[in-house]
């Protein structure tokens, strides 16, 4: 395990100077809409919170993480935090693969268009899609975790921005749940699979589903999804421990620990692998520390954007 205050301190000052915990330029981060057709104006404004977009550089690093973990090169992380910030994201994009990036580009774009399908007024402003900090909070960094989320808040607000869609449990969280409670800013919030309101019967298939951790046990929505699989003749297969009671991914552990991360996947994908289904996720994190642990998983949007083709 990393000592906590090396990592916290480094994702922090990440956060501080760039506004995101990679230190990597937002305009290399977030291209998922660049040549796709989407509205600059609605009713809602389509909110990713950049999570999708992280997780090839979250498998990037944490591989490096894992590398030197519990090695005598791994006290040195510490001095990582002396590197520019700008500098070290941007040595992080150049070896990230990019197939990878455009992989979960395409679930964001799966997203649009099941919106668009479901006849959603909603609309994307990419300067005003930012990263929440809520790993800030995660990590017990409270004060940066404010500061961060005032200026996120404050932007949004001047911008006249009521209301928001949301495509990630840990976005949704921070907005319905931490900005009220830290900022004292409110947002009508939705995640975009309670917007889906479209019919099909392409789906004919089983499938198992994984609850994320903050829609399962804080936000009390696993069992929407499940109904707008039902809906479009997709059956989701009992879990052994879902819902409420559903298991971690590890995901949030891999900054301190790969390898307490990966035990916690594997413990959770052994569950999974036993109901025999092809296993769906609706959360980056939990999508990209499954497929670590070995799983055959694809995203919930993609599940969904599957039953509009004919």
């Amino acid at each position: 395990m990393y000592n906590p205050k090396d990592i916290i301190d480094i994702i922090a000052g990440n956060v501080r100077k760039t506004r995101n915990p990679f230190g990597i330029p937002k305009f290399l981060v977030n291209r998922w809409h660049k040549g796709f057709d989407m509205p600059g104006k609605g009713d809602a404004m389509l909110f990713t919170g950049l999570m999708y977009q992280f997780v090839p550089y979250i498998e990037k690093s944490t591989k490096y993480l894992a590398k030197y973990e519990d090695t005598f090169l791994g006290n040195f992380i510490r001095f990582a935090g002396y590197i520019p910030s700008y500098l070290s994201g941007l040595g992080l994009s150049v070896i990230t693969p990019g197939d990878e990036k455009k992989k979960f580009n395409g679930i964001l774009q799966n997203i649009a268009k099941i919106l668009k399908a479901s006849k959603v007024d909603f609309f994307y402003r990419p300067d005003l899609d930012d990263y929440s900090g809520v790993l800030l909070y995660d990590l017990g960094d409270q004060e940066g975790f404010v500061k961060h989320a005032r200026y996120v808040a404050g932007k949004l607000k001047a911008a006249g921005i009521k209301k928001l869609i949301t495509v990630d449990p840990h976005t949704t969280y921070a907005l319905i749940v931490l900005f009220p409670k830290y900022v004292g800013e409110s947002f009508e919030v939705k995640t975009y699979f309670e917007l889906v309101n479209f019919q099909s019967k392409n789906g004919h298939r089983h499938v198992t589903l994984h609850d994320p951790c903050f829609y399962g046990r804080y936000l009390d929505l696993s069992e929407v999804p499940k109904k707008v699989l039902t809906d479009l003749n997709v059956e989701c297969v009992p879990v052994r421990n879902a819902g409420q009671f559903t298991n971690c991914c590890g995901g949030p552990a891999e900054s301190i620990s790969p390898k307490l991360s990966t035990e916690v996947g594997d413990r959770r994908l052994e569950e999974l692998n036993l109901t025999g289904e092809k296993i769906v996720a609706m959360c980056p994190i939990c999508l990209g520390n499954l497929r670590k642990s070995g799983a055959d998983v694809e995203d919930l949007s993609t599940v969904i954007a599957q039953c509009l083709e004919k």
